[in-house]
Protein backbone atom coordinates (compact mmCIF):
# COMPACT_ATOMS: atom_id res chain seq x y z
CA UNK A 1 0.00 0.00 0.00
CA UNK A 2 1.70 3.21 -1.04
CA UNK A 3 0.90 7.01 -0.51
CA UNK A 4 2.06 8.63 -4.01
CA UNK A 5 2.11 12.33 -5.08
CA UNK A 6 -0.03 12.43 -8.32
CA UNK A 7 2.09 15.42 -9.99
CA UNK A 8 5.77 13.79 -9.70
CA UNK A 9 4.50 9.91 -9.05
CA UNK A 10 6.83 10.13 -6.09
CA UNK A 11 6.60 7.83 -3.37
CA UNK A 12 5.30 9.70 0.47
CA UNK A 13 5.06 6.12 1.82
CA UNK A 14 5.23 2.73 1.84
CA UNK A 15 3.79 -0.56 4.09
CA UNK A 16 3.37 -3.98 2.81
CA UNK A 17 3.21 -7.36 4.73
CA UNK A 18 0.59 -10.62 4.67
CA UNK A 19 -2.50 -10.54 2.50
CA UNK A 20 -4.99 -11.63 5.53
CA UNK A 21 -5.08 -7.43 6.35
CA UNK A 22 -7.16 -5.53 4.08
CA UNK A 23 -6.43 -2.28 2.00
CA UNK A 24 -7.64 -0.36 4.64
CA UNK A 25 -6.10 -1.45 7.17
CA UNK A 26 -2.86 -0.91 5.70
CA UNK A 27 -4.00 2.24 4.12
CA UNK A 28 -4.18 3.16 8.22
CA UNK A 29 -0.78 2.81 8.75
CA UNK A 30 0.13 6.09 6.35
CA UNK A 31 -2.46 8.18 7.41
CA UNK A 32 0.43 10.32 9.70
CA UNK A 33 1.99 10.99 6.44
CA UNK A 34 -1.03 13.24 5.81
CA UNK A 35 -1.14 17.07 6.10
CA UNK A 36 -3.90 19.88 6.19
CA UNK A 37 -2.50 21.34 2.80
CA UNK A 38 -3.12 17.54 0.82
CA UNK A 39 -5.73 16.80 -0.78
CA UNK A 40 -6.46 12.74 -0.71
CA UNK A 41 -7.60 11.02 -4.23
CA UNK A 42 -8.80 7.45 -3.12
CA UNK A 43 -11.25 4.60 -5.27
CA UNK A 44 -13.98 3.14 -3.93
CA UNK A 45 -12.22 0.73 -2.45
CA UNK A 46 -11.43 3.00 0.54
CA UNK A 47 -15.38 3.56 0.68
CA UNK A 48 -15.76 3.43 4.65
CA UNK A 49 -17.15 5.92 7.66
CA UNK A 50 -14.17 5.21 9.91
CA UNK A 51 -11.86 5.65 7.19
CA UNK A 52 -13.24 8.44 5.90
CA UNK A 53 -13.59 10.51 9.93
CA UNK A 54 -9.68 9.43 10.51
CA UNK A 55 -8.15 10.88 6.74
CA UNK A 56 -10.28 13.92 7.51
CA UNK A 57 -9.21 14.12 11.34
CA UNK A 58 -5.25 14.83 9.72
CA UNK A 59 -6.56 18.08 7.94
CA UNK A 60 -6.05 16.56 4.72
CA UNK A 61 -9.00 17.24 2.13
CA UNK A 62 -10.90 14.18 0.08
CA UNK A 63 -11.21 13.25 -2.78
CA UNK A 64 -12.61 9.73 -3.01
CA UNK A 65 -15.23 7.74 -5.01
CA UNK A 66 -18.18 5.74 -3.30
CA UNK A 67 -20.02 2.77 -3.60
CA UNK A 68 -22.94 2.60 -6.27
CA UNK A 69 -25.42 1.20 -3.87
CA UNK A 70 -24.58 3.99 -0.51
CA UNK A 71 -27.56 6.27 -0.06
CA UNK A 72 -26.27 9.60 1.14
CA UNK A 73 -28.67 12.11 2.31
CA UNK A 74 -29.10 15.27 0.46
CA UNK A 75 -28.97 18.26 2.94
CA UNK A 76 -28.90 21.34 0.26
CA UNK A 77 -28.60 20.76 -3.28
CA UNK A 78 -25.96 23.21 -5.19
CA UNK A 79 -25.81 25.51 -8.31
CA UNK A 80 -23.35 22.85 -9.84
CA UNK A 81 -25.55 19.73 -9.47
CA UNK A 82 -23.83 18.73 -6.22
CA UNK A 83 -25.19 18.15 -2.78
CA UNK A 84 -23.98 18.78 0.75
CA UNK A 85 -24.70 15.43 2.62
CA UNK A 86 -22.96 13.95 5.77
CA UNK A 87 -20.67 10.55 6.09
CA UNK A 88 -20.93 9.60 9.43
CA UNK A 89 -20.15 12.41 11.20
CA UNK A 90 -18.21 14.51 8.54
CA UNK A 91 -19.90 16.78 6.36
CA UNK A 92 -19.28 15.99 2.62
CA UNK A 93 -20.29 16.95 -0.49
CA UNK A 94 -21.77 14.15 -3.40
CA UNK A 95 -21.43 14.40 -7.34
CA UNK A 96 -23.04 12.48 -9.16
CA UNK A 97 -21.74 12.49 -12.86
CA UNK A 98 -22.53 10.33 -16.38
CA UNK A 99 -19.24 10.37 -18.89
CA UNK A 100 -19.86 9.64 -22.26
CA UNK A 101 -16.27 8.66 -24.21
CA UNK A 102 -16.30 8.69 -27.97
CA UNK A 103 -13.26 6.87 -29.37
CA UNK A 104 -11.20 7.10 -32.44
CA UNK A 105 -12.97 4.17 -34.32
CA UNK A 106 -16.36 5.38 -33.35
CA UNK A 107 -16.96 3.04 -30.16
CA UNK A 108 -19.16 5.06 -27.73
CA UNK A 109 -19.66 4.08 -24.14
CA UNK A 110 -21.21 5.54 -21.14
CA UNK A 111 -19.48 5.66 -17.19
CA UNK A 112 -20.58 6.93 -14.25
CA UNK A 113 -18.52 9.23 -11.29
CA UNK A 114 -19.93 9.23 -7.74
CA UNK A 115 -17.67 11.53 -6.20
CA UNK A 116 -17.65 12.22 -2.28
CA UNK A 117 -15.37 15.31 -1.22
CA UNK A 118 -14.63 17.77 1.65
CA UNK A 119 -14.23 20.39 -0.53
CA UNK A 120 -17.81 22.07 -0.24
CA UNK A 121 -17.53 25.29 -1.41
CA UNK A 122 -18.85 24.65 -5.13
CA UNK A 123 -17.77 27.94 -6.07
CA UNK A 124 -13.95 27.44 -5.71
CA UNK A 125 -13.82 24.07 -6.12
CA UNK A 126 -17.03 23.05 -9.45
CA UNK A 127 -17.76 20.06 -9.65
CA UNK A 128 -16.37 19.45 -13.09
CA UNK A 129 -13.12 20.71 -11.97
CA UNK A 130 -13.12 18.01 -9.52
CA UNK A 131 -14.31 15.30 -12.29
CA UNK A 132 -11.35 16.07 -13.79
CA UNK A 133 -9.24 16.12 -11.03
CA UNK A 134 -10.48 12.60 -10.04
CA UNK A 135 -9.36 11.26 -13.44
CA UNK A 136 -5.70 11.67 -12.37
CA UNK A 137 -5.96 9.29 -9.69
CA UNK A 138 -4.52 7.17 -12.53
CA UNK A 139 -1.22 8.06 -11.84
CA UNK A 140 -1.03 6.05 -8.78
CA UNK A 141 -1.36 3.11 -11.14
CA UNK A 142 1.54 4.08 -13.54
CA UNK A 143 3.38 3.84 -10.06
CA UNK A 144 2.38 0.37 -10.50
CA UNK A 145 3.45 -0.41 -13.81
CA UNK A 146 6.46 1.20 -13.38
CA UNK A 147 7.34 -0.81 -10.01
CA UNK A 148 6.25 -4.49 -11.19
CA UNK A 149 6.68 -4.47 -15.13
CA UNK A 150 9.50 -1.91 -15.95
CA UNK A 151 11.50 -3.19 -12.69
CA UNK A 152 10.79 -6.10 -12.27
CA UNK A 153 9.83 -6.93 -15.75
CA UNK A 154 7.10 -9.52 -14.87
CA UNK A 155 9.57 -11.27 -12.39
CA UNK A 156 8.43 -12.55 -9.13
CA UNK A 157 10.92 -11.89 -5.93
CA UNK A 158 13.35 -14.55 -5.45
CA UNK A 159 13.27 -14.78 -1.74
CA UNK A 160 11.52 -17.62 0.42
CA UNK A 161 11.58 -16.16 3.37
CA UNK A 162 10.01 -13.04 4.94
CA UNK A 163 13.01 -11.07 5.79
CA UNK A 164 14.45 -11.76 2.23
CA UNK A 165 11.15 -10.28 1.09
CA UNK A 166 11.30 -7.47 3.34
CA UNK A 167 15.00 -6.37 1.94
CA UNK A 168 13.93 -6.97 -1.76
CA UNK A 169 10.69 -4.69 -1.29
CA UNK A 170 12.67 -2.00 0.03
CA UNK A 171 15.33 -2.13 -2.53
CA UNK A 172 12.58 -2.06 -4.79
CA UNK A 173 11.17 0.68 -3.56
CA UNK A 174 13.91 2.93 -2.96
CA UNK A 175 15.60 2.25 -6.60
CA UNK A 176 12.34 3.54 -7.33
CA UNK A 177 11.63 6.89 -5.71
CA UNK A 178 16.44 7.41 -6.54
CA UNK A 179 15.24 7.54 -9.93
CA UNK A 180 11.87 10.12 -9.99
CA UNK A 181 13.67 12.30 -7.91
CA UNK A 182 16.05 12.48 -10.66
CA UNK A 183 13.51 12.87 -13.37
CA UNK A 184 11.37 15.27 -11.48
CA UNK A 185 14.84 17.39 -10.93
CA UNK A 186 15.41 17.15 -14.77
CA UNK A 187 11.80 18.30 -15.55
CA UNK A 188 11.80 21.54 -13.27
CA UNK A 189 15.10 21.95 -15.36
CA UNK A 190 13.20 23.10 -17.58
CA UNK A 191 10.41 25.36 -17.20
CA UNK A 192 6.99 24.35 -17.72
CA UNK A 193 7.94 20.61 -18.88
CA UNK A 194 5.10 18.65 -17.50
CA UNK A 195 6.95 15.32 -15.24
CA UNK A 196 4.42 13.31 -17.12
CA UNK A 197 6.61 13.43 -20.18
CA UNK A 198 9.87 12.09 -18.58
CA UNK A 199 10.24 8.36 -19.72
CA UNK A 200 10.95 6.07 -16.23
CA UNK A 201 11.99 3.30 -19.29
CA UNK A 202 14.96 5.17 -20.51
CA UNK A 203 15.61 6.09 -16.77
CA UNK A 204 16.28 2.83 -15.42
CA UNK A 205 17.88 2.12 -18.43
CA UNK A 206 20.34 4.66 -18.19
CA UNK A 207 20.94 3.77 -14.33
CA UNK A 208 21.90 0.27 -15.53
CA UNK A 209 24.46 1.21 -17.99
CA UNK A 210 25.96 3.00 -15.71
CA UNK A 211 26.21 0.16 -12.83
CA UNK A 212 27.68 -2.35 -15.71
CA UNK A 213 29.86 0.30 -17.17
CA UNK A 214 31.12 2.30 -14.10
CA UNK A 215 30.65 5.34 -16.04
CA UNK A 216 29.65 8.59 -16.10
CA UNK A 217 28.05 8.11 -12.64
CA UNK A 218 29.48 11.37 -11.01
CA UNK A 219 28.24 14.59 -12.52
CA UNK A 220 30.72 16.25 -14.72
CA UNK A 221 30.27 19.93 -12.84
CA UNK A 222 28.55 20.00 -9.11
CA UNK A 223 24.88 21.22 -9.71
CA UNK A 224 24.51 20.12 -13.07
CA UNK A 225 22.23 17.69 -14.42
CA UNK A 226 23.82 13.48 -14.19
CA UNK A 227 23.59 11.60 -17.49
CA UNK A 228 20.14 10.01 -16.47
CA UNK A 229 18.93 13.54 -16.06
CA UNK A 230 19.97 14.30 -19.81
CA UNK A 231 19.12 11.59 -21.54
CA UNK A 232 15.39 11.88 -20.29
CA UNK A 233 15.34 15.11 -21.34
CA UNK A 234 17.10 14.23 -24.65
CA UNK A 235 14.01 11.77 -25.19
CA UNK A 236 10.48 13.86 -23.90
CA UNK A 237 7.98 11.60 -24.45
CA UNK A 238 4.97 13.42 -26.36
CA UNK A 239 2.09 14.77 -24.28
CA UNK A 240 -0.12 12.67 -22.46
CA UNK A 241 -3.11 12.08 -25.08
CA UNK A 242 -6.69 10.86 -23.95
CA UNK A 243 -7.36 7.13 -24.33
CA UNK A 244 -9.34 4.15 -23.15
CA UNK A 245 -9.49 0.41 -22.82
CA UNK A 246 -11.17 -2.19 -20.90
CA UNK A 247 -9.76 -3.41 -17.09
CA UNK A 248 -8.05 -6.78 -17.96
CA UNK A 249 -5.69 -8.67 -15.62
CA UNK A 250 -3.63 -11.87 -16.28
CA UNK A 251 -4.79 -14.00 -13.18
CA UNK A 252 -7.16 -15.89 -13.90
CA UNK A 253 -8.67 -16.16 -10.27
CA UNK A 254 -9.16 -12.23 -10.47
CA UNK A 255 -12.70 -11.35 -10.69
CA UNK A 256 -11.24 -9.08 -13.33
CA UNK A 257 -10.42 -11.91 -15.81
CA UNK A 258 -13.40 -12.09 -17.63
CA UNK A 259 -14.30 -9.03 -19.63
CA UNK A 260 -16.57 -6.41 -18.25
CA UNK A 261 -19.73 -5.86 -20.63
CA UNK A 262 -18.90 -2.30 -19.93
CA UNK A 263 -18.51 -0.87 -23.63
CA UNK A 264 -15.28 -0.07 -23.39
CA UNK A 265 -12.56 -1.72 -26.18
CA UNK A 266 -10.54 -4.73 -26.02
CA UNK A 267 -7.58 -2.44 -26.77
CA UNK A 268 -6.33 1.12 -26.32
CA UNK A 269 -7.62 3.52 -28.29
CA UNK A 270 -7.70 7.63 -28.28
CA UNK A 271 -10.57 9.19 -26.88
CA UNK A 272 -11.87 12.02 -29.58
CA UNK A 273 -14.96 13.40 -27.53
CA UNK A 274 -15.74 13.17 -23.62
CA UNK A 275 -18.78 14.32 -22.39
CA UNK A 276 -19.42 15.04 -18.36
CA UNK A 277 -22.34 15.40 -17.21
CA UNK A 278 -23.07 16.27 -13.80
CA UNK A 279 -26.45 14.52 -12.21
CA UNK A 280 -28.96 16.69 -10.24
CA UNK A 281 -30.82 14.72 -6.82
CA UNK A 282 -33.15 12.90 -7.83
CA UNK A 283 -37.17 13.80 -7.39
CA UNK A 284 -38.87 14.10 -3.55
CA UNK A 285 -40.24 10.59 -1.94
CA UNK A 286 -44.36 10.07 -2.35
CA UNK A 287 -45.63 11.12 0.86
CA UNK A 288 -45.66 8.67 3.75
CA UNK A 289 -48.44 5.53 3.53
CA UNK A 290 -51.36 6.67 6.42
CA UNK A 291 -49.92 3.96 8.80
CA UNK A 292 -47.74 1.29 9.61
CA UNK A 293 -48.15 -2.08 11.44
CA UNK A 294 -45.74 -0.31 14.00
CA UNK A 295 -48.91 1.73 14.74
CA UNK A 296 -51.60 1.44 12.23
CA UNK A 297 -54.22 1.55 15.82
CA UNK A 298 -53.08 4.53 16.72
CA UNK A 299 -54.51 8.24 15.54
CA UNK A 300 -52.29 9.86 13.04
CA UNK A 301 -51.56 12.27 15.10
CA UNK A 302 -49.95 10.01 17.80
CA UNK A 303 -48.51 7.60 15.25
CA UNK A 304 -44.98 6.58 16.57
CA UNK A 305 -43.71 6.89 13.32
CA UNK A 306 -44.80 10.08 12.79
CA UNK A 307 -43.76 11.74 15.89
CA UNK A 308 -40.10 10.19 15.29
CA UNK A 309 -40.00 11.55 11.55
CA UNK A 310 -41.30 14.86 12.98
CA UNK A 311 -38.46 15.12 15.27
CA UNK A 312 -35.92 13.61 12.80
CA UNK A 313 -37.32 16.38 10.35
CA UNK A 314 -37.30 19.22 12.85
CA UNK A 315 -33.11 19.13 12.46
CA UNK A 316 -32.15 17.59 9.05
CA UNK A 317 -28.55 17.24 9.92
CA UNK A 318 -28.47 16.14 13.11
CA UNK A 319 -26.99 12.60 13.64
CA UNK A 320 -29.38 10.95 16.32
CA UNK A 321 -28.98 7.54 18.30
CA UNK A 322 -31.62 5.30 18.93
CA UNK A 323 -30.87 5.83 23.26
CA UNK A 324 -31.65 10.24 22.42
CA UNK A 325 -34.86 9.16 20.61
CA UNK A 326 -36.08 6.71 23.13
CA UNK A 327 -34.92 9.33 25.62
CA UNK A 328 -37.08 12.02 24.01
CA UNK A 329 -40.23 10.12 23.84
CA UNK A 330 -39.81 8.63 27.14
CA UNK A 331 -42.57 5.77 25.91
CA UNK A 332 -40.41 3.78 23.39
CA UNK A 333 -37.92 1.08 24.91
CA UNK A 334 -34.67 0.99 23.53
CA UNK A 335 -34.84 -2.43 22.19
CA UNK A 336 -38.49 -1.30 20.09
CA UNK A 337 -36.42 1.79 18.69
CA UNK A 338 -33.18 0.12 17.41
CA UNK A 339 -35.75 -2.66 16.05
CA UNK A 340 -37.79 -0.10 14.40
CA UNK A 341 -35.28 2.68 13.09
CA UNK A 342 -33.37 -0.66 11.31
CA UNK A 343 -36.20 -1.49 9.97
CA UNK A 344 -37.39 2.29 8.69
CA UNK A 345 -34.14 2.41 7.49
CA UNK A 346 -34.38 -0.44 4.93
CA UNK A 347 -37.48 0.85 3.42
CA UNK A 348 -35.50 4.71 2.76
CA UNK A 349 -37.85 6.65 5.19
CA UNK A 350 -34.90 7.56 6.86
CA UNK A 351 -31.12 7.30 6.66
CA UNK A 352 -28.83 5.10 8.21
CA UNK A 353 -25.61 6.55 8.79
CA UNK A 354 -23.41 5.13 10.52
CA UNK A 355 -23.43 2.65 13.55
CA UNK A 356 -26.29 3.59 15.60
CA UNK A 357 -26.59 6.85 13.52
CA UNK A 358 -29.62 7.75 12.35
CA UNK A 359 -31.18 10.81 10.21
CA UNK A 360 -34.07 12.15 8.70
CA UNK A 361 -34.26 11.38 4.91
CA UNK A 362 -33.45 13.84 2.12
CA UNK A 363 -36.23 12.43 0.21
CA UNK A 364 -39.18 14.35 1.96
CA UNK A 365 -42.23 15.69 0.30
CA UNK A 366 -41.11 19.27 0.48
CA UNK A 367 -38.67 20.32 -2.15
CA UNK A 368 -35.20 21.29 -0.26
CA UNK A 369 -34.30 25.39 -0.48
CA UNK A 370 -31.76 25.88 -2.75
CA UNK A 371 -28.04 26.05 -0.71
CA UNK A 372 -26.14 29.20 0.18
CA UNK A 373 -22.74 28.15 -1.17
CA UNK A 374 -20.45 31.27 1.06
Amino acid sequence: MTLVETGTRALIGAVFGPTNEGETAYALRLLHLLRPDMLVLWDKGFDANGFLAQVTATGAKVLGRLRSNRRTPVLARLDDGSYLSVIGTVNVRIIDAEITVTCSDGTVFTGSYRLVTTLTDARRHSARALINLYHERWEHESTYFALRHTILAGRNLRSGDRVGLEQEMWALLTLYQALRAVMVEAAESVPGTDPDRCCFTIALQTARDQLIQAAGIVPDEPGSLGLIGRRVLARLLAPRRHRTSTRKVKSPMSRYSERRDDGRPDHSRTITDLTVTVLQPGPGQPPLPTASRDDRYTAPAQRRRHRILALLQDDPTRLWRPAEIAAHFGDITLHTMYRQLSRWADTGLIHKLGPGLYAATAWTSTPLPPAQTG
